[in-house]
């Protein structure tokens, strides 16, 4: 049975309301609604627009959400009077509980619409278009207002939202608005120093990598990154170069770099010469 809680409860309802608590006649909102949707990654970056295929329950347009053939063939329900609850006894106390006749509607159909049989909503699929703005990231949502499931007893619509999912890019990583790439560059150049076509968003742009650059050394682009979700400029564009160790090589080329290797001065390989002095220190 039910607890004093619930019994109270009931009580109390039915004494300041005068009705018993019954929602006979308010409308009902209908459900929120959640679409996955997966999209590329310039999507992210530059927005688009894209339409999607959403199932709902709709309002039955054939009884424009009466249920029934005509509102001849609406009634008051004869077990609870139309209130949408009926009284149970339970000792000493009277509990109002959910007509089992009406369902709580407080009335009934003696012929129901054909196409919705009685239930007001029908299962439909609406198209939808969904812009998507620029510097959305996997995780963000964009809420649709009253595009969920229709309301009940002329209820208001529920919400429909959007979660998005973003691909990976085949060249670039992400980190908030800020992105990295990785360009390789050969040995020469990186001891040399030289001028590259580094791709960006848009398309290019000129880096000058400096003589004796070291790999993984990461130049930033200002500007070059994704546009903030709310305003506020563009993030950065961070080119990590790696430089690319020669391989099959021929016996000239071998000869050549050990030539190469042997004119070398300590001067000339800083970070290496650090390192061998590091580890006389550590075993002296």
């Amino acid at each position: 049975g039910s607890g004093f809680g619930d019994v109270f409860g009931d009580i109390f309802s039915e004494f300041f309301s005068g009705s018993g608590g019954s929602s006979t006649g308010r409308g009902e909102r209908g459900s929120d609604l959640q679409y996955n949707m997966e999209i590329s990654f310039d999507d992210a970056v530059f927005g688009s627009s894209k339409e999607i295929d959403v199932p709902r329950m709709e309002t039955c347009d054939s009884c424009s959400g009466l249920g029934a053939e005509s509102e001849k063939d609406i009634n008051i329900c004869g077990s609870c009077g139309g209130t949408g609850q009926q009284r149970v006894q339970q000792g000493f106390f009277s509990v109002a509980t959910t007509c089992s006749s009406c369902g709580g509607r407080g009335k009934t159909i003696s012929n129901p619409c054909k196409t919705c049989h009685g239930r007001t909503r029908v299962s439909k699929t609406k198209r939808i278009r969904v812009n998507i703005p620029a510097g959305v990231a996997t995780g963000s949502r964009i809420k649709l207002t009253g595009e969920g499931e229709h309301g009940a007893n002329g209820g208001s619509s529920g919400d429909l939202y959007i979660v998005l999912r973003v691909k990976d890019h085949s060249l670039f990583e992400r980190d908030g608005a800020d992105i990295f790439c990785e360009v390789p560059i050969s040995f020469s150049q990186a001891t040399l120093g030289t001028d590259l076509e580094v791709p960006t968003l848009e398309g290019q742009a000129r880096l000058k990598i400096p003589a004796g650059t070291q790999t993984h050394k990461i130049f930033r682009l200002k500007n070059q990154g994704i546009a903030h979700l709310r305003g506020g400029g563009r993030g950065d564009l961070h080119v990590r170069v790696v430089v690319e160790t020669p391989s099959k090589l021929t016996a000239k080329q071998k000869e050549l770099l050990k030539e190469f290797d042997d004119c070398c001065e300590e001067e000339s390989n800083p970070i290496r010469e650090k390192f061998v002095e590091t580890i006389k220190n550590l075993f002296s």
